[in-house]
């Protein structure tokens, strides 16, 4: 009777624990979804070049993400009449996506090089398909 109660009380952690896993892929691929769009709306010419991360190690994907989620805020859409979907696609954006894994990181946003806002959408793309 005891081997069956611990096997149902093991069977339900593990239950609860595998749906976790596919679900933050899913959010994750569902963004790189959301930054594809925003490649497609976003002002190329005469911008603002953006500090782009690029191929952060492990202890800096939180402070990558964080520059990335910044640098969104400085982007502007093509025309004003694809401005309420640049809104809303930038809103998406701008939620927490990373918890802070507490390990300090040397870089800070202004060490990575500046890039078109194409190249920086692109580069933060990447970076969420390895966070994948």
């Amino acid at each position: 009777m005891e081997r069956m109660i611990i096997f149902c009380v093991l069977f339900f952690c593990a239950s609860m624990v595998l749906p976790a896993a596919p679900q933050k892929a899913m959010k994750y691929r569902q963004l790189v979804k959301t930054i594809e769009q925003l490649e497609a709306v976003v002002k190329d010419k005469d911008v603002e070049l953006l500090h782009t991360p690029e191929n952060p190690v492990d202890e800096c994907l939180f402070t990558a993400v964080t520059c990335f989620q910044n640098g969104i805020l400085k982007l502007q859409p093509k025309t004003s009449q694809i401005n309420s979907t640049f809104i809303k696609t930038v809103n998406i954006l701008k939620k927490p996506i990373l918890k802070d894994s507490g390990k300090q990181c040397e870089s800070s946003c202004e060490s990575y090089t500046k890039k078109l806002p194409k190249e920086f959408l692109k580069s933060f793309a990447k970076l969420m398909k390895k966070v994948i």
